[in-house]
């Protein structure tokens, strides 16, 4: 057990470290907000969707799902248009007084698009299901368990981790002009996402 867990651990960290729209989104709202609290939305959702796609992985329901062509079809095509949108929304959010309330995006907002970024993200879905699914069938009973919950444990703390260490650089930012180019460099990459989003779908049909 102990050495499942460990494999866990370090698959996990391997695989979520990577700079990516979600880290990006979630570190932001962590640099988005006068308080750390404020980006829970965003953090919630993010391990909440990494809890589910490990657990569905682990499960084998992803790989039967992600075998139709015509549902990852339509799964990255929706998640390109929804990142243009999120880009978009990101790139005008203003950056944060110091005099101000800075909350970032709503936590309605939060929520949707943290949720955008981790299910609509291949590269998400396709290292969950091809790495850690793949590695699950190496154990059985708790053993099993032990290396699924250790993965989720990662999750989680590394999207509370992300928060706090933006919160902690928009404490510095006193005239937002950090947060303006973190929100810069953010859009940029979620639009980086929705163009591989797009090549991708095409290239199903190629």
């Amino acid at each position: 057990m102990v050495g499942a867990a460990l494999h866990g651990l370090v698959l996990a960290l391997g695989l979520i470290l990577p700079l990516g729209a979600q880290n990006v989104f979630v570190f932001n709202q962590g640099a988005s907000g006068r308080k750390l609290v404020r980006a829970f939305p965003a953090v919630l959702t993010a391990a909440l969707c990494d809890t589910a796609l490990i657990l569905l992985a682990v499960l084998g329901v992803s790989v039967i799902v992600l075998s139709a062509v015509w549902l990852k079809t339509a799964l990255f095509a929706a998640g390109a248009c929804f990142m243009v949108y999120m880009g978009w929304s990101i790139w005008r959010t203003a950056p944060r007084q110091t005099d101000d309330k800075g909350s970032g995006l709503p936590a309605r907002k939060q929520a949707m698009f943290a949720m955008s970024v981790s299910l609509l993200n291949p590269h998400a879905i396709l290292d969950t299901v091809g790495v850690i699914g793949t590695s699950s069938l190496g154990y059985a009973g708790s053993a099993k368990w032990s290396f699924t919950l250790a993965t989720i444990l990662v999750s989680w703390i590394w999207f509370f981790g992300l928060a706090m260490a933006g919160r902690m650089l928009g404490g510095l930012d006193r005239g937002g002009r950090i947060q303006a180019v973190i929100n810069r460099i953010s859009a940029l990459i979620v639009w980086g996402m929705a163009v591989y989003l797009l090549y991708s779908t095409v290239s199903m049909f190629l």
